[in-house]
């Protein structure tokens, strides 16, 4: 008889975010006495940049004609060298080295998160900040990675606290090091990211203990202040120690459109193997590769021209993300992040819990959150802000709020 991945019968109840939307549709169905207003999600809302549109327009004409029409891509694993070297420039704009034949394009960050785990041995430790993202932990489970769930942990992983104390950003852990480190900076959820002296720490214990940082830039465009690395790669001896994985979903609008990448240097050798020849290998079997009008899309967002249009949609969102977290704190909550990230995690009220906080805002206020529970144990007593609605449903969303409290 066929037999079962029985380490996915382990994960307790739904994803977060379907949970999420269950809340709502149920109390959508009651009558809100207010339009409601999304913050949960970080889903952006402004359309994609003209520079894109033409870039789509151009590439679908081309599809549409025998003698420019493209089928597979026979380029490295399925990613157009167009598209890799304006990725490697990129990086060299801002005086960092990577190969383009380092570059692997992709769907999405979340599916490189998920999938980088096969080239990882299953009794590999993994580590998670807490809160972290749900998928580091649930695609961890999934292998096997993760130990048996006592109703709030993972026996098998490392958690790593983030809190008030440590700035949202872990401190080494004691005891026998992690194999997988997953880091994420600008931070999901709490909207922080770390300094370039932070991550220094982190890549030296990882070349001391042999371990692989998996570090997840996808929020690199909103960083704004100058003393935050916008890769891992401005850290010394990250090359041997980190994979970089970045996404053009939130930088350039793609959540709709799909396409991402990951760094993996040939400078990165464990037990005498290249990972970067091992993640090649990957790709080339199990992934056919990005839509030649989506590679050219993204190739056209990278452009000076393409630069300065999303960089406008992003300086809206960091406008919202400003206007969410000064909002929240005149009216005498905790909030943090919300400078270098389009997140804002706030603090619940009078010691309730996150679910309690998530479904007061959306009754009292019609105002949709993200509970910090969802986040991990860490997270219990918080609720996560996105930034990226409509400007002034974001004024009104902190006008709502503040009554609600």
């Amino acid at each position: 008889m066929t037999r079962v991945n029985q380490n996915f019968t382990k994960l307790p109840g739904g994803y977060l975010f379907p949970e999420i939307s269950r809340r709502v549709r149920a109390f959508s169905a009651e009558g809100p006495p207010m339009p409601l207003i999304r913050l949960g999600i970080g889903d952006v809302t402004l359309p994609l940049a003209p520079a894109v549109i033409r870039a789509m327009h151009r590439a679908t004409e081309e599809m549409a004609r025998q003698e420019t029409f493209r089928g597979y891509c026979e380029e490295t694993c399925g990613a157009y060298d167009f598209l890799r070297f304006a990725i490697r420039d990129s990086y060299l704009a801002r005086g960092t080295r990577v190969a383009d034949d380092e570059i692997f394009v992709s769907d999405g960050t979340k599916s490189d998160c998920g999938n980088i785990g096969d080239i990882f041995s299953s009794d590999d430790v993994a580590a998670v900040c807490d809160p972290t993202y749900p998928v580091y932990v649930d695609v961890s489970a999934m292998a096997g990675r993760a130990g048996e769930y006592d109703g709030e942990r993972w026996t098998g992983l490392v958690y790593l606290p983030c809190t008030v104390e440590n700035g949202f950003f872990p401190d080494l852990p004691e005891g026998k090091a992690p194999d997988l480190i997953y880091l994420c900076s600008p931070n999901n959820p709490t909207g922080t990211a770390a300094t370039r002296e932070q991550l220094k720490t982190w890549v030296d214990y990882a070349n001391a203990h042999g371990s692989v940082i998996l570090y997840d830039g996808a929020y690199e465009a909103f960083i704004t202040r100058p003393d935050i690395p916008h890769s891992i790669y401005e850290v010394e001896g990250a090359r041997t120690c980190a994979i970089e994985f970045r996404s053009f979903s939130k930088a350039a609008g793609f959540t709709g459109t799909r396409c991402a990448y990951t760094v993996v240097p040939k400078d990165l050798v464990r037990e005498g193997i290249s990972l970067n020849a091992l993640w090649d290998r990957r790709q080339r079997t199990k992934f056919n590769g990005v839509s030649y009008v989506v590679q050219r899309a993204a190739e056209a967002a990278l452009s000076p021209e393409g630069q300065e249009q999303v960089g406008a949609a992003i300086g809206r969102y960091l406008d919202n993300a400003k206007r969410l977290r000064e909002g929240l704190l005149a009216a005498g909550l905790a909030a943090y992040g919300g400078v270098d990230a389009p997140y804002i995690w706030c603090r619940a009220p009078e010691g309730a819990g996150s679910w309690e906080f998530f479904e007061r805002l959306l009754r009292r206020a019609c105002v949709v959150t993200t509970p910090g529970a969802g986040f991990g144990p860490g997270g219990e007593g918080y609720v996560r802000l996105s930034a990226f609605g409509d400007a002034e449903e974001v004024r009104q969303a902190v006008a709502r709020i503040r009554r609600a409290l």
